[in-house]
């Protein structure tokens, strides 16, 4: 799923590719901003993104499910 994360007083926006569900994103990120911690996603590689959840402007969740490519998709 693609997860666009608007961060207060920047130009750009991040874009991050989970296997996360769109409910554990809005989970984790609605207890970050209860603690006043940090969201952290992990991305399809492995990597670790981790943003302040004070600093969050958006969330922008995308599909769960890829569109399908190609001539012979039904």
């Amino acid at each position: 799923m693609e997860i666009k994360i608007g961060i207060m007083n920047v130009s750009r926006e991040l874009t991050v590719e989970s296997n996360d569900t769109s409910e554990q994103v809005l989970s984790s990120f609605s207890q970050a901003l209860a603690d006043g911690g940090v969201l952290t996603l992990k991305d399809e590689k492995g990597r670790t993104i981790a943003v302040p959840a004070a600093s969050v402007g958006y969330l922008d969740l995308g599909s769960e499910q890829s569109r399908p490519v190609g001539f012979g998709t039904v």
